[in-house]
């Protein structure tokens, strides 16, 4: 299909520029003590810094990202409430390792085993939601591994809701990342419990792991996880101005290296790295003439907030292009794809995404039908 390119400017579409600035290197991610590591932004996907990404690991207490995330899709398909009563069972109340400290046969809500599954990391409470919403953990697994899938989450399996220890119990960098950046999506309410330092249960104080929420003030989660196979991980997730980053640390040798190793990856994604967004879902790019349809012309655009990360000091130095059908015919539907816009930085292509309709258009009657034809016939 034939495409005529139209140049646009960047500096109309796009946010205010940042300052001119020369080009500096970035550098390298730092060294860091952790079998892997992932570094990526939350709004543009972009990764900024990566380490055996899809090795296939242990994710120890980091699975209840997932619990919680369909503890929460329960919530909001009408499925349960956050005051419904959960029956506590004998294994909920037997689990080892990290616990909230219920108790056997009593009823608790799922606000506050939701609080003290990440908040405090209750392998308890973990079980006894797990239980609640399909019947079993194991049952409760599969729905899991499901969800996992329709995420794209193509290296990991999971056998249980707290991630005790099993050999079939795994996942990666990649795809904590991919689940991490799915809960603040779309549960930014439940997400504001990750950022809470401590809670109290039964009387009983206990405080979140992640000590990045006492270090670092823009930090606001995410989970911890350790067992003596999957050594000190944690994911953290951090907002500086209108940028919010997302590192996962695997594998780190302590509490304090897998701390530390967060803490070096969200700085140097902030020091290095700007994110804007340059275009808006509800932003007409451009205005097309459209042939034997009921309108004339149809209005374009990207469908989708569109955002890009790039090296700090960069914005000014963006080359952003339009491709558009050279002969777009009715009938055309809502989204439907009819182009593209391109964004390169030093001649490579950084960025490309669809140019869709904006809005459906029908055929013409037949008599406009005919009269474009003869019309495209002379042009």
């Amino acid at each position: 299909m034939k495409l005529v390119s139209l140049p646009f400017s960047l500096l109309v579409l796009l946010m205010p520029a940042v300052l001119w600035g020369a080009a500096k290197p970035i550098p390298n991610p730092p060294a860091l003590d952790a079998t892997s590591y992932y570094l990526v932004d939350f709004d543009s996907g972009r990764v900024l810094a990566e380490k055996n990404p899809d090795d296939q690991v242990e994710p120890a207490s980091i699975t209840k990202l997932m619990t919680a995330y369909l503890v929460d899709k329960a919530i909001a398909d009408g499925d349960v409430t956050l005051d419904e009563m959960v029956t506590i069972s004998e294994k909920a109340w037997r689990m080892k390792g990290s616990k909230m400290f219920v108790e056997v046969g009593k009823q608790v809500s799922v606000s506050d085993l939701l609080k003290g599954l990440i908040i405090q990391s209750g392998n308890d409470a973990s079980v006894a939601l797990a239980e609640h919403i399909a019947g079993s953990e194991s049952a409760f697994a599969g729905y899991m591994n499901h969800q996992a899938k329709l995420l794209g989450m193509d290296n990991t399996n999971y056998v249980n809701a707290t991630g005790w220890p099993d050999e079939n119990h795994y996942s990666s960098a990649r795809d904590i990342a991919i689940l991490t950046r799915t809960l603040i999506d779309e549960f930014p309410e439940s997400y504001n419990y990750y950022k809470e330092r401590e809670y109290t249960f039964n009387k009983i104080r206990q405080f979140n792991r992640n000590r990045l929420l006492w270090r670092d003030d823009s930090v606001d989660g995410v989970k911890t996880g350790h067992t003596e196979a999957a050594g000190f991980c944690l994911v953290a997730s951090a907002q500086r101005e209108e940028m919010r980053l997302i590192s996962v640390v695997l594998g780190a040798g302590s509490d304090k290296a897998r701390t530390q190793s967060s803490q070096s990856l969200l700085n140097y994604g902030f020091r290095y790295f700007e994110t804007h967004k340059l275009y808006r879902s509800d932003e007409v790019l451009k205005t097309a003439e459209i042939w034997y349809g009921d309108q004339e012309q149809i209005s374009l655009g990207v469908g989708k907030d569109i955002f890009i990360t790039i090296p700090r000091g960069r914005y000014r130095d963006l080359d952003a292009s339009m491709e558009i059908d050279a002969e777009i015919s009715a009938p055309v539907e809502r989204g439907q794809s009819l182009g593209q816009v391109n964004i390169k930085l030093d001649e490579e292509m950084i960025l490309s995404e669809s140019i869709v309709a904006m809005q459906a258009v029908n055929e013409g009657s037949l008599i406009d039908q005919a009269m474009d034809k003869i019309k495209l016939m002379f042009r």
